[in-house]
């Protein structure tokens, strides 16, 4: 799997039909291993932490969820780089997986949001095994607490667990516990109230041509403007930084 340095975090040069045909080809390599979705959010985080920058580094993939990461991979000679979010990357191995034997478990979000989420997946893939849900209980678990998850994880003998946290805690999480399992973590983020329909996405036209942020910004302006307004600024300013040292 090719990856392109982009601050620091090796991002892997997929996109939306590689990164799939990757995962299910090589499941057995990534069983006890996790798959992150960085955007440019994350990928600033991770310039300025370099444990989380190790996390994201040590993954088994890094998505490029966010159009100016998949650009900038183009721009430096990985043509078939392209946007892959969290949300079509779950649906799409949901899809892909529904009439095999392949089992899957959900963890995080509210229990509210989590149910939304399980009749969602009932209605339109009926044949999905589910073996197991739980939510969030945002905080920090205890160590008998991690061992009870990864505990239930393998009897369930989940082979994807989807974990919807936020980052950067839910790579965190499941760097410390993927390994304890023997199934493939992949950390979604919103993807659980997305995909279920509890958070509207932006409309196609929107996504297509990268304006997706902006649709999430107009529907929470204040939580969003100073994220948005912050990290893609320190993003620019990192990459022409970048670019001016190695000259």
């Amino acid at each position: 799997m090719r990856r392109v340095n982009i601050l620091g975090v090796e991002i892997s040069a997929v996109n939306k039909e590689t990164a799939i045909q990757y995962l299910l080809k090589n499941m057995d390599k990534a069983r006890g291993r996790y798959i992150c979705a960085c955007n440019v959010h994350t990928t600033v985080t991770a310039h300025e932490n370099l444990d989380y920058q190790a996390v994201q580094n040590n993954s088994f993939m890094t998505l490029p969820d966010g159009k100016p990461l998949s650009s900038v991979g183009i721009r430096r000679g990985y043509s078939e780089m392209g946007r892959v979010t969290g949300p079509d990357f779950m649906e799409q191995v949901i899809a892909a997986t529904e009439k095999s034997d392949a089992r899957h478990y959900f963890y995080g979000t509210t229990q509210e949001n989590l149910n939304a989420l399980l009749e969602y997946l009932k209605v339109n893939y009926p044949q999905l095994s589910i073996v197991g849900c739980e939510p969030s209980l945002f905080r920090p678990l205890t160590i008998q607490e991690e061992t009870e998850l990864c505990d239930r994880i393998n009897e369930s003998k989940a082979d994807f667990v989807w974990v919807a946290l936020g980052a950067p805690r839910q790579e965190k999480f499941c760097a410390k516990l993927s390994k304890n399992t023997n199934a493939v973590w992949i950390a979604v983020g919103g993807a659980f109230n997305v995909i279920s329909g509890v958070i509207p996405r932006a409309p196609q036209w929107m996504q297509d041509h990268s304006l997706e942020w902006l649709y999430r910004w107009s529907k929470e302006p204040k939580r969003l403007f100073k994220r948005y307004a912050e990290t893609n600024s320190k993003f620019i300013f990192y990459l022409i930084k970048e670019k001016v040292e190695k000259r």
